[in-house]
């Protein structure tokens, strides 16, 4: 275990102590895994989909974990690096904190602009419903069983035209008022 420690700079340790709530030992147990799976210490997007295709054996995951991936690449390289990637995992995680919501509104924005369009909010349903099985899609709601009857709902929560856009204060406050949009906005699987 010590030589992965000293790898892992202690620098990035401790940010990602702070910035997680992962403790020392995970951080350096999925650095260990980080650098068996991607010896070159960056992951591509096609790897970045077979993680995800684990989380998701029921499902399709690749075009959410695309968004995802793109929401991730902060430095826009074509890569994660280990600290990308675990604030990754730490943000897709449970949760509803302000920088979960922050990095949400990320996901959604697809074309990078700082806003959000319906648009977007549809494409990103899409994704989204991909990671649902098959077999759960058939339980959910009347008023949610597509996804554009997702987004519509989803839209619905933040008083806007159909052309309008959304900016990330709006985004933010209309999921944190809206116990459904915060359902809406993310699947989480059956445990």
């Amino acid at each position: 275990m010590g030589n992965a420690t000293s790898a892992l700079s202690k620098e990035i340790l401790d940010d990602l102590k702070l910035s997680t709530k992962f403790t020392e030992t995970e951080i350096c147990q999925w650095y260990e895994n980080f650098q068996k799976q991607c010896p070159t210490g960056r992951i591509t997007p096609e790897e970045f989909e077979q993680i995800y295709s684990r989380f998701f054996p029921e499902s399709d995951p690749k075009s959410y974990a695309r968004h995802v991936f793109r929401s991730f690449d902060t430095n826009d390289d074509g890569t994660l690096d280990f600290k990308e990637y675990i604030i990754a995992l730490h943000m897709t995680s449970t949760g509803k904190t302000t920088r979960k919501l922050e990095w949400a509104f990320s996901l959604f924005d697809v074309d990078k602009n700082g806003y959000i369009n319906k648009t977007e909010v549809t494409e990103i349903c899409q994704s989204i419903f991909k990671l649902i099985p098959k077999e759960e899609q058939s339980k959910l709601p009347e008023d949610e069983n597509t996804p554009e009857k997702r987004a519509n709902k989803l839209w619905s929560f933040f008083e806007k035209k159909d052309n309008e856009r959304l900016a990330e204060g709006e985004f933010i406050k209309g999921v944190i008022e809206n116990e459904n949009a915060m359902r809406l906005i993310h699947y989480e699987p059956a445990k």
